[in-house]
């Protein structure tokens, strides 16, 4: 596998994967856990000798797809996509890059996995090769903004945009929270900008300082709008947006995974008549991953889990556990029988999140554990293994766990354990998604408990692997709940 490949394809029905490594980087660029991201010009091995052309990048019509040859995309842009190996458009691809490509505004239902990072950042970067900038345009002024409420997925399509841009001299900036905030202040105000990719909170720091200019952006993104609204981020978002051109004078591009009343009048206050693209999420679960329910006791768990990881041998796998605790006593109850595993959590620093989301990516770690909150946005393609150690309070946090495997039309597998606790959940997870799942008694052998080893000092003596069954729980019928925030 290439290691730029990270965007949606679709070849014969088959997929492209995404990168490996948040911190793997196109020929033309640097990255570094830092959010060190200053764009370079491609050298020798990325241009080589002669000039590129389109027709090097083959791809045949086909009846009710569209291709990327489809678009009047700039030969830099077309290398790039060529590099990544991307054929045919995703469907928000198909539908929203028409109206982007041609400065208009959009707003989409899409979750991570759909290709929308790819749609907006390919819009967006074509419209600044198409209309170079004024050379006396002054330092930290950047062309295009893109919002998002979590540093993972600055990172994320900081990421995709350095790969995109892999041919041309576009700089992209990332600002967020956490990191080293000089480093970041001389990056934004060194040189020109073109895209900074931003949390709102470190982003306004920035701009009443006077470091960043807002007031001559050509384009705005709001991604994952429903989470900025969750994490109490759209005070700060309307303090950004005020600084900025007004809609009208600006695109603005708004993406969200659900379209509620709320995030609709938000579209409507920031937006001017926006195409709308609504891309079901049912349909990632549904379509690109198989499903395996495991009946369980509590007891049999952690055997089930370690003979699953063994005996299927699987190199990368990410589970999920509804509380900080469990997440804990499992990643320590598999270290001590031998599992090469981390853990992510809200307990667990930002520095320390970022180094083990990279090692976990680069195959250092064999298997992450995290909870609902710190795993959102994890961005892992080549991933085909997720496991509900525990199943989630709330169906649409079971749909976002899955979705971390089949992403872009990849093939996954979701594995989910069900006791008789978790069971009480499968019924609202069952009409969240319109079918039923497959719930099935896992094979003998993979019950039995492994040998266990001695405890070291400092080891629970209550980890997973000994804890005793939950209390039942006295009511049923699969009623949704609040979701429990780790």
């Amino acid at each position: 596998m290439k290691k730029h490949q990270l965007m949606a394809r679709t070849h014969g029905g088959d997929s492209g994967h995404a990168t490996d490594s948040l911190s793997a980087a196109g020929a033309g660029s640097r990255n570094n856990a830092s959010g060190n991201t200053e764009q370079q010009m491609p050298d020798a091995t990325n241009s080589e000798t002669g000039q590129w052309n389109v027709s090097e990048f083959q791809v045949s019509p086909a009846a009710g797809r569209t291709r990327f040859h489809d678009f009047d995309l700039p030969d830099p842009i077309m290398r790039a996509i060529s590099d990544l190996e991307f054929e045919y458009c995703t469907p928000i691809q198909a539908e929203i890059m028409p109206a982007a490509l041609a400065g208009k505004d959009a707003s989409g239902r899409a979750q991570t996995g759909t290709g929308k990072t790819a749609a907006f950042l390919i819009s967006l970067m074509t419209r600044i090769l198409q209309n170079p900038a004024d050379e006396k345009r002054k330092k930290g002024m950047p062309r295009v903004l893109i919002l998002a409420p979590t540093r993972e997925l600055v990172l994320q399509i900081t990421d995709e945009a350095r790969q995109l841009a892999d041919y041309t001299n576009i700089r992209i900036v990332p600002v967020f929270g956490g990191m080293d905030y000089v480093k970041q202040q001389n990056q934004l105000g060194s040189d020109r900008l073109d895209i900074v990719v931003a949390t709102p909170g470190r982003l306004l720091d920035f701009h009443r300082k006077h470091v960043i200019t807002l007031n001559q952006i050509d384009a705005l993104v709001i991604d994952e709008a429903d989470r900025m609204l969750d994490m109490g981020f759209i005070p700060d978002v309307r303090k950004i947006i005020r600084s900025t051109p007004p809609k009208g004078k600006r695109q603005t591009l708004l993406f969200s995974a659900t379209l509620t009343q709320e995030i609709m009048r938000l579209s409507e206050q920031w937006t001017k008549e926006p195409v709308t693209v609504e891309i079901e999420p049912e349909q990632v679960a549904v379509d690109t991953v198989e499903q395996i329910v495991y009946i369980v006791t509590m007891q049999e768990k952690f055997g089930l889990l370690y003979n699953i990881i063994e005996k299927k041998e699987l190199d990368r796998v990410l589970i999920f556990c509804n509380r900080k605790d469990e997440v804990r006593r499992l990643t320590q109850t598999l270290s001590r029988y031998g599992i090469n595993c981390d853990m992510i959590s809200g307990d667990v620093d930002q520095k320390k999140r970022m180094s083990r989301l990279n090692a976990f990516k680069t195959g250092k770690i064999r298997v992450l554990v995290a909870t609902d909150v710190a795993g959102r946005g994890i961005h892992i393609e080549g991933m085909n293994h997720v496991i509900n150690f525990t199943l989630p309070h709330d169906p649409e946090d079971y749909v976002h766990r899955i979705g971390r495997t089949g992403r872009a039309g990849e093939l996954g597998t979701s594995i989910s354990f069900a006791d008789e606790d978790d069971a009480f959940y499968i019924p609202a997870i069952e009409q969240y998604l319109g079918r039923k799942l497959d719930c099935i008694e896992p094979p003998e052998p993979w019950r039995v408990m492994p040998e266990a080893p001695p405890r070291k000092k400092g080891d629970d003596p209550e980890d997973i692997s000994s804890r005793a069954p939950r209390k039942k729980r006295s009511s049923g019928g699969g009623k949704k709940r609040g979701r429990r925030r780790s």
